[in-house]
C-alpha cells in the first residue's frame, strides 16, 4: 500500500540568499555574497566559460584541483562580496563584456545577475544580459 505522502517533498526552510551577481571592471571580477551563499561558501572555485554562449560558470573546487581560483571565506567570516584579481581569469572573462570609457576617477564596470543550479553545484552568468555602469573609484588616490 503506497504512503498517503508519496510525492510529497518537504519545504526546505532556507531562506534564499538573494540574486547572484557577477560585476566585471578592467581590473577585477567580482562576486555578491549571495554568490557565496548560493555555492556554500567554497575556499576555492573552478571557472568554466561557454565560449559559444558567452556564459561563465562558477563551481566549487578544491585546494588542490587545476586551476583552482581562491575564493571565499567561511560562512560567518564572509562579509563582503569577493574579488578576484588574478590578470588572467580577469582577462579571459573580461573578453566578454564591454567596458565603456569613465569619466576621471570613476571605474567602467559590467554587472550580470547568474542563475543558480544546485543539482550541479554551479551558478552561471550570461555575458549577453550584461548591464553597464560606472562607480566611483575607492581607495587612495595617485599621487599627481
Amino acid at each position: 500500500m503506497a504512503s498517503a505522502l508519496q510525492g510529497f517533498e518537504e519545504v526546505r526552510l532556507t531562506k534564499p540568499a538573494g540574486k547572484t551577481v557577477m560585476t566585471v571592471t578592467d581590473g577585477a571580477v567580482k562576486f555578491n555574497k549571495a554568490t557565496a551563499i548560493e555555492l556554500g561558501y567554497p575556499a576555492y572555485v573552478k571557472v568554466l566559460i561557454n565560449e559559444k554562449t558567452r556564459q561563465i560558470a562558477v563551481t566549487p573546487t578544491t585546494a588542490k584541483a587545476e586551476n583552482a581560483v581562491k575564493f571565499s571565506k567561511p560562512e560567518g567570516k564572509q562579509t563582503a562580496s569577493i574579488s578576484v584579481r588574478d590578470t588572467t581569469l580577469v582577462a579571459a572573462i573580461g573578453q566578454y563584456f564591454e567596458l565603456a570609457e569613465a569619466p576621471e576617477g570613476e571605474i567602467a564596470f559590467q554587472s550580470v545577475n547568474g542563475t543558480v543550479y544546485p543539482n550541479d553545484k554551479a551558478v552561471i552568468f550570461d555575458a549577453a544580459n550584461a548591464t553597464a555602469g560606472t562607480m566611483k573609484r575607492r581607495g587612495r588616490k595617485k599621487a599627481e
